[in-house]
């Protein structure tokens, strides 16, 4: 389905809290829960956008990855909130100079959550099934990957060319390893060797999950973890103040008062690579003349936009702050509705009408704004809100539209505006060189520098529009501890979490 990208299908515009009164820019933690944790204790999570099937390997979506990855499955390496890759299945990892041999050791007496060991050729086997099955998402990140073979504990990926995203591509879908020959139903079971197992899926209502009392590394720190699926944010908060959940996630940073109300809850905030993306299709029309994209992304105040949502923070180009590559493009295109009107005027657009295509679960807050903006410069918008199947298919397909809005969650997702067949439609064969330079980079920093500068480029051309750069806020209540804080919207690992009985 989506490719190389997690889509945020909630309403929660809203949900990042980076310029909340008395928060610090790198978030800020709730305090301390009183009373001793229980292991025996239940925790409730509320989610927005519930999984249409379980099977990872196929169906793309932020939803599977959200609560899948770490928790249920793993790979043999892993990455943490803050975007720093560590060890997982393999105990210890080396990359060679040349940047063309990958070495893992594989831990010993690890488990499947059926009970049997897992070898060395389940790893081989799949990553191998994965990068040869194109139907199983994420299998081209691992194009590179000329052999995987096993030597005992060994797992040794020798590489075609240097390949500066394969390390971090194994944190995600394209290094999760399965077990070779299972006949489990992937869409509705799971079996993997992460510290919780599935136990229930009520659709359209919730999914449990039980501690891996055979987990190979510390235990989870609670019985059961439920999800339970909200999309409505006041039902979201009813539920919270009602005590029928412990965690909300895809809050709207503007209800902080009546979430912290009673005093069972306190809203912490972290850092996320999501990004309100506003999409130009530029194969046609007016789009396709840079003045008219530079023009619309004048006439818009993002300092307006972060400011009404209550959250959230500016960005300018492709590039959120957690990536490789970041720099601060504000000057690239600084609110100015009276330069806005003079590229117009110039490209023969004074009197202009353009339709923006967007998902209904997105509140009313972005398209208004942007229809104000755009009204004070001469831009008439129209908006379509469409459900999401009928997006998928029409802008994400079929690229039939002009504008579009929706929240990129996943990190490092650049190569999207290096990809002309990407529903961006941006095409420079400027960026696509200099992101196969950073691909191919042996060192981080070059890599990262390639990245920056392809990025610049990208907002230079007005390849898009970046309203805002999201930040996870999350209502916790005060009775537990070691919940993730940092881009939440795109992995929720649990293991940490505790809850207590006071």
């Amino acid at each position: 389905m989506l490719r190389r990208t997690a889509l945020a299908a909630s309403a929660l515009l809203a949900a990042s809290a980076l310029l909340l009164a008395a928060c610090t820019a790198g978030g800020s933690s709730a305090p301390s829960a009183t009373g001793n944790p229980n292991p025996d204790a239940s925790a409730v999570i509320r989610l927005v956008l519930e999984p249409s099937n379980l099977d990872i390997r196929q169906t793309a979506g932020a939803a599977l990855d959200q609560i899948l990855i770490d928790n249920v499955y793993q790979g043999l390496v892993a990455r943490t909130p803050e975007q720093d890759i560590v060890p997982a299945l393999a105990s210890d990892y080396k990359v060679s100079d040349d940047g063309l041999t990958y070495t893992f050791t594989l831990r010993e007496g690890v488990k499947f959550h059926d009970g049997q060991d897992l070898t060395p050729q389940d790893v081989v086997w799949s990553l191998t099934t994965r990068k040869n099955t194109p139907g199983w998402s994420d299998s081209a990140r691992l194009a590179n990957v000329a052999t995987i073979a096993a030597d005992g504990q060994t797992i040794t990926l020798t590489l075609s060319a240097p390949d500066s995203t394969l390390l971090w591509n194994l944190t995600g879908r394209a290094g999760l390893v399965f077990k070779e020959g299972d006949t489990v139903d992937y869409k509705t079971k799971t079996n993997g060797t992460g510290p919780f197992v599935l136990d229930k899926w009520k659709q359209g209502d919730s999914i449990s999950y039980a501690r891996n009392d055979a987990y190979w590394g510390d235990k989870a720190k609670v019985a059961e973890v439920v999800f339970d699926y909200i999309p409505d944010n006041q039902a979201a908060l009813n539920a919270a103040l009602a005590g029928e959940v412990d965690v909300v996630t895809g809050f709207d940073a503007t209800l902080k008062d009546q979430v912290e109300a009673n005093g069972d809850f306190h809203l912490v905030l972290g850092k996320s690579t999501d990004k309100g993306t506003l999409a130009f299709n530029q194969t046609s029309g007016p789009l396709a003349d840079k003045r008219v994209r530079q023009a619309i992304r004048q006439a818009i105040d993002h300092e307006s936009i972060v400011e009404a949502l209550g959250s959230g923070d500016t960005l300018y180009g492709p590039i959120p702050s957690l990536d490789p590559g970041y720099e601060d493009l504000s000057d690239v295109a600084p609110y100015d509705p009276e330069a806005a009107k003079a590229l117009l005027k110039e490209a023969g657009y004074e009197d202009l009408t353009l339709t923006l295509t967007i998902p209904s679960f997105y509140s009313t807050t972005i398209p208004q704004i942007l229809v104000s903006d755009l009204n004070k410069v001469g831009i008439t918008l129209e908006v379509n809100s469409v459900d999401f199947p009928t997006w998928l298919n029409d802008v994400y397909m079929n690229k039939d539209y002009e504008l579009s809005f929706v929240l990129h969650t996943e990190a490092r997702d650049f190569e999207n505006w290096a990809d002309p067949t990407y529903y961006f439609t941006y095409d420079n064969p400027e960026v696509q060189k200099l992101y196969e330079e950073s691909v191919a980079a042996t060192d981080p920093d070059k890599a990262a520098d390639l990245l920056k500068q392809a990025a610049k480029i990208v907002s230079d051309d007005a390849g898009g529009d970046w309203l805002f750069n999201g930040a996870s806020v999350v209502a916790v209540g005060t009775n537990i501890t070691g919940m993730p804080s940092i881009n939440v919207n795109e992995r929720l690992n649990l293991a940490e979490l505790s809850k207590s009985d006071g």
